[in-house]
């Protein structure tokens, strides 16, 4: 069967003037739909936008493939908006809802992604933000950095990727139904909200659930994390007391084995000068090559830090061919999901302003009949066999199964889920892997069912599980599935329907095949830690975001080989690698060097979109506000706040380090709130830098919805994040089911779906096969 792109008759309207909704449309373009641009006649923002050197690189990436009509009034702008059957918005360029909707058809799915979603009191009051300011305002600044030094945002406006990804696969999936229902949906989505779930989001959960206990919120860096070598630099992640003890082995410092205090991150931090002076005195003495084969050896996720030049380099992106040359001869990420089942569009050239007007040709779509039930959720067709565990795999199926899909979540009863046992309550409570904030947010409408996947009998019922099933998704290292004996071709065998959806971190073949990497690998070999830090400081990680990132591709690849089969009808084999979506994403600072020779690297807290653009400390315990200055009317209104009315245009780009002193000064001399409600009320963009746990009161989040309340039957009353999106018109209450126990739902799932008796679950629990509780405790 000849592949076909998944999305190849979808029609895309994209009304943008900025990343995520550009990174959107770039997503349906890759798997083949018709995507048209509509743009003022002073065309996108980022056009024009540069890293130092000509403008373009960045467009001409988000806009491969794509078509360019500019909006003059004319009827030809309506025409599009009647027969698309998606219509993604940032709400910019004077575009409303009621302007869009007006002209859409009643199968469109109309997208709104903007900062904080159309409704709420930041929208009431008219609160400016830009991703940076985001940042601010949902955690990630707070927590980043070292006490004593400047918070410093994640380099790479990260949150307006994530937001774009979270739009594409949800998107993806409310086309489908609508399609076969007939009935479109409104979606409106909030970036705040989404940065919220991915960069600041566990913390406040955190405290939500442990309250005082919750260890994390607190401004700090990895230990240990990225450390300078013989040669460059190399990161290490240590996420499981196994891999720290290891680090010990690894960096000859056995007799620390027993140490207690560095045993725990707390008591790393306390020692923290001695601990990275240990670290150091061995790293710089070796090669990164050197280095990184030991630490693999001693599998220890680790990375060499990747800069622009080193990316096209790699051994392992040149084996797998992960960077392709697009039409206009610039080397870029491909796409991150692959199968031979399903076709992706190479990358074309980005359009010129208006190269396409007259020639978008899109008749309304006629309604269907006798679809599916037009109330239903839109995956409520489809059940998932989920043996993903720790961030990035959860988060896809979480998605899926707020969409309405049957999400049954396996786990070992010998090796269950590690994020139970994350940053929760210590063994002596009682059932303490019911704690972990990390499972409690990524886990909500799921089943949980214990099963032995390494005996027999629990591979025999894993297999029937998947014979009933639609999807079957996990992220375990490439071996793990074969070695239980649920290859592909066993999954295929069981059930020709179904469709695999795989998540390594590094891919199924490869030099790195084999590694293990977490998300903080991610952000160290992609670039992204290049670009996050101060100045004048070593790189930082973001902190975990390339989980989210990583699961939201997998969901919509997984969106996407639902199509095909809806079409052909048959199963198939998706690979979706965590580092490949991340690259997609870090993808400006390749580009870049790729078509201008341009090498980017980390600023601290400035910004492409904003000048000043910082973070300055105020008056009080460490409270510092950012603020953004976005336009020449922001700067003159800064200016006479600053009693500085006389600051020439020029100054402002010539003096940054002046600027700062004079804004330093003034807010020094503030309480934090005070300084917010000044800047804001002159048209300055400005948020206070929240730390995460404050997020729970936050009024606009409450007022939206976004937290909601769980009664959990161990972990008790708490609040969690929602969705970052609402279907307009609909009741918003994402999380149907509170996560499970572990094992809650062995008997029902067994029973109710598999058939299998009484008398046999006793003797599989008999057999360890199943059981009430994770082995050993």
């Amino acid at each position: 069967m000849t592949a076909r792109a998944p999305f190849a008759d979808w029609r895309v309207l994209e009304l943008s003037n900025g990343l995520a909704v550009s990174y959107c449309g770039k997503m349906f373009a890759d798997a083949g739909a018709e995507v048209v641009k509509i743009e003022s006649a002073q065309g996108d923002s980022v056009r024009t936008r540069a890293a130092g050197g000509p403008p373009g690189a960045l467009f001409d990436y988000l806009a491969a493939g794509k078509k360019s009509v500019t909006d003059d009034g004319r009827a030809e702008i309506t025409a599009p908006l009647a027969g698309a059957d998606i219509v993604l918005t940032d709400l910019t360029d004077g575009w409303t809802l009621d302007a869009i909707t007006t002209h859409t058809g009643p199968s469109a799915v109309v997208v709104a992604v903007t900062p904080f979603g159309t409704t709420g009191p930041y929208v009431d009051d008219r609160v400016l933000a830009n991703e940076f300011i985001l940042q601010a305002l949902c955690g990630s600044t707070a927590g980043r950095g070292w006490p004593e030094d400047e918070p410093v945002q994640a380099g790479g406006q990260l949150g307006e990727w994530l937001a774009g990804t979270f739009a594409a696969a949800v998107a993806a999936a409310t086309a489908r139904h609508a399609a076969r229902s007939g009935r479109g949906e409104i979606i409106d989505v909030s970036t705040y909200e989404a940065m919220v779930i991915a960069m600041g989001g566990l913390s406040a959960m955190s405290a939500s659930v442990l309250g005082a206990d919750s260890l994390l919120g607190q401004r700090s860096l990895e230990l240990p994390s990225i450390v300078p070598t013989a040669d460059g630099l190399v990161g290490f992640c240590t996420i499981t007391a196994q891999q720290f003890q290891d680090f010990l082995v690894l960096i000859e410092r056995a007799d620390l084995l027993d140490d207690a205090d560095l045993a725990s991150f707390g008591g790393r931090v306390a020692r923290r000068d001695e601990f990275l002076d240990m670290i150091t005195q061995w790293t710089q003495t070796r090669t990164t090559q050197e280095i990184v084969d030991l630490a693999v050896a001693f599998r220890i996720p680790v990375a060499p830090i990747a800069t622009p030049e080193m990316l096209p380099e790699i051994d392992h992106f040149v084996e797998r061919g992960v960077f392709v040359e697009s039409e206009a001869g610039m080397l870029q990420p491909r796409v991150p999901y692959r199968s031979d089942a399903m076709a992706t569009r190479a990358p074309g050239r980005a359009p010129g302003l208006g190269a396409d007007n007259g020639n978008v040709h899109w008749p309304p779509r006629a309604r269907p009949v006798g679809g599916t039930d037009a109330d239903a959720l839109p995956l409520a067709d489809a059940r998932i066999t989920d043996f993903t565990a720790f961030w990035a795999g959860p988060v896809a199926t979480q998605l899926l199964g707020a969409l309405g899909a049957d999400v049954i979540k396996v786990e070992g009863v010998r090796r269950p889920d590690g994020m139970r046992f994350s940053a929760g309550r210590p063994p002596t409570w009682q059932q303490w892997w019911e704690w972990g904030p990390v499972f409690l947010c990524s886990n909500s409408n799921k089943r949980g069912v214990s099963v032995e996947l390494s005996t027999d009998a629990g591979r025999a019922i894993a297999l029937e599980l998947i014979a009933t099933s639609d999807l079957v998704i996990e992220n375990f290292s490439p071996r793990v599935m074969s070695n239980f004996g649920l290859s592909w071709d066993a999954v295929r065998a069981a059930n020709p329907r179904a469709i695999m959806v795989r998540m390594p971190a590094f891919g199924l073949d490869g030099p790195w095949r084999d590694r293990v990497g977490f998300a903080q690998t991610m952000e160290q070999a992609t670039g992204m830690a290049w670009m996050t830090g101060h100045a004048d400081g070593p790189p930082v990680i973001p902190r975990g975001v390339c989980d989210p990132i990583a699961g939201l591709h997998a969901a919509f690849a997984a969106v996407a080989a639902l199509v095909v089969r809806d079409r052909d009808g048959c199963g198939m084999h998706v690979e979706s690698t965590m580092v490949e979506a991340a690259l997609n994403v870090a993808a400006e600072m390749l580009v870049e060097y790729s078509q201008h020779g341009i090498t980017m690297r980390r600023d601290g807290n400035r910004g492409p979109d904003a000048n000043p653009q910082g973070v300055y400390r105020c008056r009080g315990d460490d409270d510092w506000v950012a603020l953004a200055a976005m336009d020449g009317a922001a700067r003159t209104a800064l200016a006479r706040l600053l009693g500085r009315p006389d600051l020439a245009a020029n100054d402002w780009s010539e003096q940054p380090d002046e600027i700062d002193k004079l804004i330093s000064d003034w807010t020094g001399r503030r309480p934090v709130t005070e300084a917010v409600d000044t800047l804001r009320a002159a048209g300055v963009a400005a948020a206070r830098v929240t730390p995460a746990p404050e997020l729970l009161r936050d009024p606009h989040l409450h007022a939206r919805g976004f937290w909601e309340a769980v009664d959990h039957p161990v972990a008790g009353s708490f609040l969690c994040t929602g969705m970052p999106f609402a279907f307009l018109g609909r009741p918003r209450r994402w999380i149907r089911r509170v996560p499970p126990l572990y094992g809650q739902h062995t008997s029902e799932v067994l029973t109710g779906l598999l058939g299998r008796g009484h008398e046999d679950l006793a003797a599989l629990r008999q057999s360890g096969t199943i059981a009430p509780r994770p082995a050993g405790l």
